[in-house]
């Protein structure tokens, strides 16, 4: 296996997301949408608005009493927001209105009131009105059932305030997720445990849980599994209820990297291994039975950027939604080196400057054992196989890091 060539950053994602099925669907309260993956259209219950309403505070008339200026009309009534004016308004009249008020019957227009003048049960009007001014029509925003937000829709706060004012009340949404998964290491202890000399603390865990939450997965976390094919055995058979298994650490070559050869005997079967990225070669997807099982690597920062590149969308196509990730394009704070023969995701500041491209600046130190790089990263950028020197100012790809 060692000769195999490496795959691309592109394939790799590609033969994850074809592998992967859609999760069950669940209907939920409005209250616990946020952030779930719509399963299927949500229709709206009524017609917004649901009669011709004004948009602003002044005089409901008819456009051709207001073609000759300055125009003299007879005040006929009121409609008050909450209220109407129950009546028809005759040529040469106009209603006192409010915003949100529904227009009188024979009404086509509204005249603001800075364009009025009250003159007792008169209104004297400066300004000529076009039929439709400041009228919100029927059904301008939805009507009855409309599809108001489509099917594998991340929900926002926006599609909330939508689904609410469509008279929905529920939402039928993707399952989350459950993605299992564990460390390998007996020189990993958890936070807050005390290391010996040849110990270190494991950060993956933890970031990993995170970024599964971020993505609308639901973590659980199996722990830290020891270097002994037993130990990670048991803590795989802990995962068979879950819709992903990912392991960190254990993929590589070497004498402690066991996960291949302890959980080959319970199934695993490898789709592919090792990619062509730097950081995170190490990189293993396959199954182990029916249970989808992918591999990242143990050093902290290549698992996080694994993470984001191959996980991250796999949760979303679980869910049915556009798994990504979704890239963009940056000026180039400091010149880059030329790269070599695997595609290179270097962590960089990304400075956003009003009306122009967002400025990328490369940490200058890109040692995949720095997460304190990575926290104070907006961005990856992208660097091709073989991509010549580039120069400060020049247009780059960037993977966003941060909302």
């Amino acid at each position: 296996m060692a000769d195999t060539p490496l795959l691309s950053v592109f394939d790799a994602r590609s033969k994850i997301l074809a592998a992967l099925h859609t999760v069950p669907s669940e209907t939920v309260p409005l209250s616990q949408a946020h952030g779930r993956v719509l399963a299927e259209d949500a229709i709206a219950r009524r017609t917004q608005p649901p009669a011709d309403l004004s948009a602003m505070d002044g005089y409901a008339v008819r456009a051709a009493d207001t073609a000759n200026l300055p125009a003299r009309l007879k005040v006929a009534g009121e409609a008050p927001a909450g209220g109407a004016y129950d009546g028809d308004l005759k040529a040469g009249e106009a209603v006192r209105i409010f915003t949100g008020a529904p227009l009188p019957r024979g009404a086509d227009a509204i005249v603001i009131q800075e364009d009025t003048e009250r003159d007792g049960d008169h209104v004297v009007v400066r300004e000529a009105a076009r039929t439709g001014d400041h009228v919100r029509a029927t059904g301008l925003d939805f009507r009855t059932g409309d599809s108001g937000i489509l099917h594998g829709t991340r929900i926002n706060h926006a599609d909330i305030a939508l689904a609410a004012a469509m008279n929905v009340c529920e939402l039928k949404v993707a399952r989350r997720p459950v993605i299992a998964f564990f460390s390998t290491g007996n020189e990993l202890v958890r936070p807050g445990e005390e290391p010996d000399a040849h110990q270190i603390v494991s950060a993956n865990n933890d970031g990993l849980a995170a970024l599964i939450s971020e993505a609308g997965g639901e973590p659980l976390d199996l722990g830290i599994a020891r270097d002994e094919e037993a130990d990670i055995r048991k803590t795989a058979e802990r995962a068979r209820q879950a819709d992903m298994l990912v392991t960190l650490g254990g993929a590589s070559v070497g004498d402690h990297d066991l996960v291949q050869s302890a959980l080959t005997p319970d199934g695993l079967d490898i789709e592919f291994w090792r990619v062509a990225m730097r950081p995170g070669k190490p990189l293993m997807f396959g199954a182990l039975g029916e249970l989808p099982m992918l591999g990242l690597p143990g050093n902290p920062v290549s698992a996080l950027v694994c993470a984001v590149l191959y996980l991250k969308p796999a949760i979303l196509r679980m869910q049915g939604g556009n798994p990504g990730p979704h890239f963009a394009m940056a000026r180039l704070g400091r010149e880059l080196p030329g790269n070599g023969a695997r595609e290179d995701y270097m962590r960089a500041a990304l400075d956003h400057i009003d009306g122009e491209l967002s400025v990328a600046t490369a940490a200058e130190k890109q040692d995949s054992s720095m997460l304190s790089t990575l926290s104070q990263a907006g961005c990856l950028i992208v660097r091709p196989p073989h991509a010549e020197p580039a120069k400060a100012g020049e247009i780059v790809k960037i993977l966003p890091l941060r909302a």
